[in-house]
């Protein structure tokens, strides 16, 4: 990589149980990066590493703040010749983070914490925040859209970050993950072009012309879910995450390709049957960051290039499996 557009500087609080461990990330490298904020407002990266180097009374702790002046990481990430440890950051209760990346947080990602509020310049803190994130994305070679879950979309019942920081500087979790990828092109050297939105925690926006006549079985706004078909969800796997799968295994990507195994499972789920194609119970809801990232990843570049090469049927397919993931998850068909 080249010089980091901004200096990190590393000053690690003592090891101790309750803050810093000293273990290991169970992955090794980190496998998501869990974007938070402080809920601390006023208080700079410098204050929490005197915070938590102090820290007696509970477990917690994070690996990297990043205030207006500074990206100080205080417990080892990786980013340099020191392993990447863990961090008490997400509470390990939680399950969400096991059902999207198949590890407790704690054992597998980094905890990346914005500063804001009192003196602190949003703008600036945001800028090194956002860079941060992308540095670490292109280390590790993940997808911002894909690998950076906010706190709060982890532990929903209980955290308002990283959303609350951001909302005091006008900004969205959206608008984060796009501000990341530009950023994560600008250091890959590629042109930062726009894609159809995938929308916060939700699906994406094929533009395309909707059918003149929708099925009737299907509302268009449904007030809770719609199963997948089997055959969709079979031939979404066969066609995209199967191959994607593969990929990740043959470049020996193993939080990857457990990523695209545990999509394939979702997608039957929300179809109602097992890897053998026997009927479940029930079909089961599909999750929005499932319905994101194959909308943004492959629907949506299949609509394109069916457009551009003016094959009207296969951009109208595109558009159908879209909206019906959308209603296999309860969003509204667009």
């Amino acid at each position: 990589m080249n010089k980091p557009k901004y200096p990190i500087e590393r000053r690690y609080i003592a090891k101790r149980s309750n803050t810093r461990p000293g273990l290991r990330l169970t992955t090794r490298a980190p496998a998501f990066f869990v974007a938070h904020d402080t809920g601390n407002p006023g208080a700079g990266a410098d204050n929490h590493y005197r915070y938590f180097n102090a820290l007696a009374d509970r477990s917690a702790s994070a690996h990297t703040f990043i205030d207006d002046k500074k990206i100080l990481e205080i417990i080892p990430t990786g980013t340099d010749s020191d392993p990447a440890e863990k961090a008490w950051h997400v509470l390990y209760n939680v399950t969400t983070d096991n059902e999207r990346f198949g590890y407790d947080a704690n054992n597998a990602a980094l905890g990346v914490e914005l500063c804001y509020g009192g003196g602190i310049d949003f703008e600036e803190a945001y800028k090194r925040f956002v860079w941060y994130l992308a540095f670490c994305c292109k280390k590790w070679n993940k997808d911002p859209r894909l690998f950076i879950p906010s706190h709060k979309q982890l532990d929903p019942a209980r955290k308002i970050d990283c959303d609350n920081a951001l909302k005091s500087g006008g900004r969205t979790l959206k608008d984060l993950i796009a501000d990341v990828t530009a950023e994560l092109n600008a250091l890959s050297g590629e042109s930062a072009g726009h894609s159809p939105s995938a929308g916060n925690g939700g699906a994406g926006t094929l533009t395309s012309p909707k059918p003149a006549v929708p099925p009737a079985s299907v509302p268009s706004t449904p007030t809770d879910f719609v199963p997948l078909s089997a055959d969709l969800a079979l031939a979404l796997i066969a066609e995209y995450v199967r191959p994607a799968w593969a990929s990740a295994r043959t470049a020996n990507k193993q939080p990857e390709a457990e990523h695209f195994h545990r999509l394939a499972v979702n997608l039957r789920s929300a179809a109602g049957i097992d890897e053998t194609g026997r009927k479940l119970p029930a079909a089961v809801k599909l999750h929005k960051s499932n319905v994101q990232e194959l909308v943004f990843r492959w629907l949506s570049p299949a609509w394109y290039q069916a457009r551009k090469v003016g094959d009207a049927q296969a951009a109208e397919l595109a558009h159908d499996r879209a909206n019906l993931l959308r209603l296999s998850a309860g969003l509204p068909k667009q």
